[in-house]
């Protein structure tokens, strides 16, 4: 067998030659090919490379390292077919490093024409700018010639001169404009190639140049200065570190990461990363603590000013008026007095109208404030305040705003318990009082008397060597009337009241109520400065702007002076009665003083409510397991009436049952108090308010009971009544008879009976019974029979003989006691 196995090998000898196939398809169709046959390459290893040969030698001549299989001849093609791969790889090796090299100087030649090119533009530039200069110059030296000539030469001389000098500067202008721009594009040409330092090649192309835009871009004024900057030190000779700006930061108790940058005039992510180096992985939009917040401040060396949330209300500190801005205002008088002592109808007779026909029951149901102006010209500002006990709040803040208290007391009625309350107002609030005894028309008025037990209460009237005016008036005829109003402008004269109305205003609020029309309504006493319309005002809890003042009279106004008692529109919430108005600068600020009040106030409460342990909370639960509660919802038309009503149930109840206020509010009924009655089982009482047709319809369809009211005597009355309802009745004792024991009988069936005698009263049947021994009560129980000799009866009488068995009780002796008593039950009701 030959090293072939008999097989011829494929192949075609001779060089790369073309040849024709002819291809037979079916149907007699055929197809001529050209085919191209290449021979194989056969690279010659190099001389001082080990032979191949050798090694194919060794594997082919041991037959113990060939692979099984295989005959000698296969192994010899197979090391000439590796041979051949070695000799192609180190050939496309070579090609490749020459390749390489070419292109690597292509790119040198390359670099070397554009610097090449690069250099010859400069020179030109160069050239062109000195040429430029060179005209320049030479321009000038003929301009300063022609202008030597001209003073020098006679009056015909300018003349011929003249074209010359003009024709000069015309001819050599022209080409000015050309170094100018050579100038213009070289400078933006090193701007633009100024990176061609670091190695990039200066062929790139711009968006800036290919838009052509980048020539008219103006750099920042920011940008200007860096580069000055710059300039400054490298003309220095070196790198100078900009001074540190020491900044005092302001640092409330928390703050945002963002704005304490911001205080700091730093950039945000060098405060986040300082942050973060703290180990502390928060955001530019997260709060972080004053702790945290002054390391970061005096890391980056800046000086700290604690500041408190409080500090927001120091825009509306109390400012010092110069005695020269304080000007003249008129007297605030508050009338005070007892329940229908005939307040109002004073103030009616003084203001010449029907103010109490306007109150339901005749009685003032909240505080009204009025101007008056008498006949000598003198204005007076006056606030009538309720008389009735559930007011005395409403009263006190009536006493804090008023420069004279008007005392009213009944000529036929002398000194009441809010007589008293008034007078300890007016003393408490340190403002001087005048006493009109009233109705001095009546034919049981007697001065006398009241004057006498004013002396109890350290009120000393003129007419008894004191220092208290009084003055006798009838509301009804008119008496007194002029004398009233003399003292009370006598007394303003002496106070010498003044305020300085050329400032931000300042007042009170005597009521407040959410109108259905105009929103929330405040009635405000201007104690200083000048309020108008437009205003931004913080007051309470609340803010606004002032969208309409209206007066006593109903009328609009412009402004509201000191003193002067106005309605003011346009909060955007209900104040509380007694508040103080402040005028500000900006709503900014009204809206966080207003903001950071509500906050204090809710966390005043939670701090209140958070103060309870629970042992506390355990015993006061322990302590209410007993007591019954009566839950009411309030609403009302104004806040001084919502609160006095609250204070009014607050009082109403004992240890066993109380009522308790769910919810207070000022407006109408709506449908969410409904549902808030539904789910507590309460009932709505309503004080000058109505539901509307939504809480009407829901009420029917709950069954929520709605109570309205306009006299606080029978909302009072109403709600004692059905407090006195959850009760328990009071268990009474009478005790109708005691009856001897004389002997113990056994009786079969029923067991120990005792044989008695009646000493005393009756005993009965039904009643109960107490077992006595040496006068020791030793059981208490009921009777389980009363026989008169064998019959059974329903009572004995005193002095004769029964027999009793008590009920599941044996343990009977002679001369034990029986004691007879009867149990009553009797309705309580509240005081």
């Amino acid at each position: 067998m030959s090293d072939n196995d008999g097989k011829k090998t494929l192949g075609l000898r001779g060089g790369n030659r073309p040849g024709n196939v002819k291809q037979s398809f079916s149907h007699g169709r055929t197809k001529n090919v050209v085919v191209e046959t290449k021979r194989k390459r056969v690279v010659v290893p190099k001389p001082g490379a080990a032979k191949p040969g050798a090694a194919s030698g060794k594997i082919a001549g041991d037959p113990s390292r060939r692979p099984a299989g295989i005959s000698d001849a296969e192994m010899e093609r197979r090391m000439k077919a590796l041979q051949a791969a070695k000799a192609r790889e180190a050939e496309e090796a070579a090609k490749r490093e020459a390749e390489e090299k070419k292109r690597a100087e292509a790119r040198e030649r390359r670099r070397q024409e554009a610097e090449a090119k690069e250099r010859e533009q400069r020179e030109a530039e160069e050239k062109a700018r000195k040429k430029a200069e060179d005209e320049e110059r030479k321009k000038k030296e003929v301009e300063e010639a022609a202008k030597r000539a001209a003073a020098e030469a006679a009056a015909p001389a300018p003349a011929a001169a003249a074209p010359q000098g003009r024709g000069a500067p015309n001819h050599k202008a022209a080409p000015a404009p050309t170094p100018r721009k050579a100038d213009r594009e070289r400078e933006q040409r090193n701007t633009r190639g100024k990176g061609r330092d670091d190695g990039r090649r200066s062929g790139k192309l711009t968006l800036g140049q290919a838009t052509g835009g980048e020539g008219n871009r103006h750099r920042s004024m920011a940008a200007m200065k860096r580069k000055q900057e710059r300039a400054r030190q490298k003309a220095m000779g070196g790198t100078v570190e900009r001074e540190k700006v020491v900044r005092d930061v302001q640092l409330p108790e928390a703050i945002l990461v963002s704005e304490l940058a911001n205080r700091m005039a730093e950039r945000v992510g060098e405060v986040v990363k300082a942050l973060m180096n703290m180990g502390m992985m928060v955001t530019q939009n997260q709060t972080i603590d004053a702790d945290t917040a002054e390391l970061i401040i005096e890391e980056f060396g800046h000086k700290v000013v604690r500041v408190s949330d409080a500090d927001v209300e120091d825009v509306i500190a109390e400012v010092e008026d110069k005695e020269e801005d304080l000007k003249p205002r008129p007297p605030v008088i508050t009338i005070m007095g007892h329940v229908d002592h005939g307040k109002t109808s004073l103030l009616d007779a003084i203001r010449d109208a029907r103010v109490v026909a306007g109150e339901a029951g005749g009685i003032t149901q909240h505080i009204g404030a009025y101007q008056v102006k008498t006949e000598g010209g003198a204005v007076l500002s006056f606030l009538d305040t309720p008389g009735h006990a559930a007011f005395t709040s409403m009263r006190s803040r009536g006493a804090q705003v008023t420069d004279i208290v008007v005392l009213v007391v009944a000529a036929d009625d002398s000194v009441m318990p809010q007589t008293i309350e008034a007078i300890n107002h007016a003393k408490a609030a340190g403002v001087p009082m005048i006493v009109a005894i009233n109705k001095m028309d009546r034919p049981a008025a007697d001065p006398q008397k009241v004057r006498a037990e004013l002396l109890q209460h350290e009120v000393i009237v003129e007419a008894m060597s004191g220092d208290v005016q009084d003055v006798e008036v009838s509301a009804h005829t008119g008496q007194g009337l002029d004398e009233l109003l003399e003292a009370i402008a006598l007394q303003a004269e002496i106070l010498e009241l003044k305020a300085n109305p050329d400032r931000a205003a300042q007042g009170a609020v005597i009521e407040a109520q959410l109108d259905v029309g105009r929103g929330p309504v405040a009635t405000v006493l201007v104690q200083t400065g000048t309020l108008k319309q437009g205003d931004i005002f913080v007051v309470g809890e609340q803010y606004g702007k002032v969208r309409a003042l209206i007066n006593d009279k109903g009328d609009r106004v412009k402004e509201a002076g000191p003193s002067v008692p106005v309605e003011v529109l346009g909060l955007n919430g209900t104040p509380e009665a007694g508040d103080v108005l402040n005028v500000t600068e900006t709503e900014a600020q009204a809206r966080e003083i207003a903001a950071y009040r509500e906050q204090a106030a809710k966390d005043k409460r939670a701090a209140a409510g958070a103060a309870t342990t629970l042992e506390q909370l355990m015993q006061k639960a322990k302590e209410d397991e007993n007591v019954a509660e009566l839950p009411i919802l309030v609403k009302a038309d104004v806040q001084g009436s919502a609160e006095a009503i609250v204070q009014a149930m607050e009082k109403i109840g004992n240890g066993e049952v109380r009522v308790r206020v769910l919810h207070h509010g000022v407006g109408a009924i709506t449908e969410s108090d409904v549902g808030l009655a539904e789910a507590s089982g309460a009932p709505i009482m309503g004080f000058n308010v109505r539901a509307n047709a939504s809480a009407r319809n829901s009420a029917n369809q709950k069954g929520v009971e709605i109570r309205y009211y306009s006299v606080i005597y029978d909302l009072v009355d109403d709600v004692k009544a059905a407090a006195s309802g959850l009760l328990s009745a009071e268990i009474r004792e009478k005790f109708i008879g005691y009856a001897e024991i004389k002997e113990v009988f056994k009786v079969t069936g029923i067991g120990k009976v005792a044989g008695c005698l009646v000493t005393e009263g009756v005993a009965r049947r039904s009643a109960g019974v107490r077992l006595l021994r040496d006068n020791v009560v030793i059981h208490e129980g009921t009777l389980k029979t009363l026989k008169r000799f064998k019959d059974e009866v329903a009572e004995v009488i005193s002095g004769q003989e029964c027999g009793m068995a008590f009920e599941n009780y044996d343990d009977i002796r002679p001369a034990d006691v029986i004691e007879i008593f009867e149990r009553e039950e009797i309705t309580r009701t509240l005081d």
